[in-house]
């Protein structure tokens, strides 16, 4: 089950080379004592994942568990990184507890959707996002957004992997930034380096010791009386700061989209739809709005005036990490410090989808990459990922800050084209064969694609606030000299109209 179930390495290899990336139908390859079938078939001895971004077969589908599906993104969003986006709303963009809280509310509506809707299309399909993403951008134009998507999922990984650090610094200051990311790296890559049902298994559980923490740092928090009712803001300067943290908030809601059918491929294709968009719109809503709502309060302490803030002491001494030592410590002395290391440890849920992903989003860069088997892929990514973190431990919150509105900004683009093709040309779920997604000549030329992705990044720019550029629609969002963001709002309705228009022409012209 899961891909584990004694696949036939040498026919995998077969049927995985027949078609494909200049492959042409019928070309085969020996792999029947290739290094490849030997690392395959020494993966198979400990239960590894061999299964790449080939097609999951129908008869392999028995993940029936909605809980499976609902809870691999409750864990992976229960986690400490989720708190530290709340914290920007405050530190960053200056608003008040009110106006920060409902923009967290309405963005993260707003940044789910299309997770929840893509992980209805694993089920249905058995294809991962990045395969399943051919049928909108050709299967050269996936190639542009697989790049995007590595990056994301490197991205996630550094900067998830950061926050971690900060709190295992905050519990004890021996422990350099470095270790921290090391220790919740490798933990992580074991988790994903087994695939699809050990990645499952951990989030079905994970989230429980990291949601009982949090409970503690509310009531905790709660019982100090340190939260501050800041007021909200009025004017262009409010306006600019609520849009520029909803790019944040939606950034981080939507960052999931470009792999969320990879975790619903072994669902039988008779699974509910409505079920499957439900059960991820639960795993998601929950532990957003719960997280991120109480970073946002505890951030309020960090305001008070009186010559011996402890809030603002641990925030400037550890980030993240010292602002809840700040909450957990002077209360609960060493439980407090052990409370801490289990929401550090929690990164690694939320690393888990990101690591995994990316070894699936390699293997569609080309024939070669997908004879690189998944575990492999796995491997190299969190060696890179370790590389970008431990340089940028010391620098979080601007990573932080401009790596959301990247995650926001190029996935709206990609929605923006996704959305455009299935709901103006497809329709409907039957409009797609499945067995086409190896085949070029029967996926869209990518033309419409590739422009629709340009003219989106040109509305991005327009757009986009960020302290090295701010865009001519963007100035005048907000206040000067920074404005306000609306990089992603704009990145959709351009990619979408502009794909609209061009894929016309590409049918009619190519036929397909």
């Amino acid at each position: 089950m899961f891909g584990n179930s004694q696949i036939d390495v040498e026919k995998e290899a077969v049927r995985v080379g027949s078609v494909g990336d200049g492959a042409i139908p019928g070309d085969t390859f020996e792999y029947g004592n290739s290094m490849y079938a030997r690392i395959q078939r020494l993966a198979g001895k400990f239960n590894v994942e061999q299964r790449g971004i080939e097609r999951v077969p129908e008869d392999e589908r028995d993940d029936t568990s909605l809980l499976n599906v609902g809870t691999m993104w409750l864990s992976a969003n229960m986690v400490i990184s989720s708190f530290a986006i709340g914290l920007l709303a405050q530190k960053l963009f200056f608003l008040g507890f009110v106006d920060a809280i409902l923009t967290c509310l309405f963005f993260n509506m707003l940044g789910v959707l299309s997770t929840c809707y893509f992980s209805t299309f694993g089920p249905r399909f058995g294809l991962r996002q990045m395969v399943l993403s051919r049928y909108w951008f050709g299967r050269w134009g996936v190639k542009l957004i697989a790049v995007f998507n590595v990056l994301a999922c490197i991205g996630w990984s550094s900067v998830n992997s950061i926050v971690g650090a900060q709190l295992l610094h905050a519990v004890n200051n021996d422990v350099p930034g470095w270790a921290g990311i090391m220790v919740i790296s490798v933990g992580t890559l074991f988790v994903t380096f087994f695939g699809y049902k050990i990645v499952h298994a951990y989030e079905f559980w994970s989230w429980i010791p990291t949601f009982i923490v949090f409970l503690i740092v509310l009531g905790e928090f709660a019982h100090s009386g340190a939260f501050v009712n800041l007021p909200m803001g009025v004017g262009t300067s409010e306006l600019g700061g609520v849009l520029s943290f909803g790019s944040v908030v939606y950034g981080f809601a939507t960052g999931w989209t470009s792999y969320a059918a990879d975790y619903t491929v072994y669902q039988p294709v008779t699974q509910s739809r409505k079920k499957v968009f439900g059960a991820v719109w639960i795993g998601l809503m929950i532990p957003l709005l719960f997280t991120e709502f109480l970073g946002i309060a505890i951030m309020t302490a960090t305001t008070i005036n009186d010559g011996n803030n402890r809030y603002m002491d641990g925030y400037n001494a550890s980030g993240t990490g010292g602002l809840l030592a700040a909450v957990l410590f002077p209360p609960l002395g060493g439980f407090g410090k052990f409370c801490l290391v289990v929401l550090a440890l929690s990164i690694i849920a939320n690393n888990c989808p990101n690591v995994y992903s990316v070894a699936l989003t390699m293997q569609v860069m080309g024939r070669w990459t997908q004879h690189i088997p998944r575990f492999i892929w796995t491997t190299i990514g969190t060696v890179v990922y370790i590389a970008i973190a431990i340089p940028g431990y010391s620098h979080f919150e601007e990573v932080l800050e401009n790596f959301m509105n990247f995650i926001g900004y190029w996935l709206a683009i990609y929605e923006g084209i996704a959305f455009a093709e299935h709901f103006l040309y497809r329709r409907s779920m039957d409009a797609y064969d499945a067995s086409t997604y190896d085949q070029p000549s029967k996926l869209p030329p990518s033309i419409a694609a590739v422009f629709a992705f340009c003219c989106g990044v040109a509305g991005m720019v327009t757009g986009m606030s960020q302290t090295w550029f701010v865009g001519p629609i963007a100035l005048h969002a907000g206040e000067a000299p920074f404005g306000g963001d609306v990089g992603f709002e704009l990145g959709f309705a351009f990619a979408f109209v502009s794909y609209a228009v061009a894929r016309y022409f590409e049918r009619k012209f190519f036929g397909r």
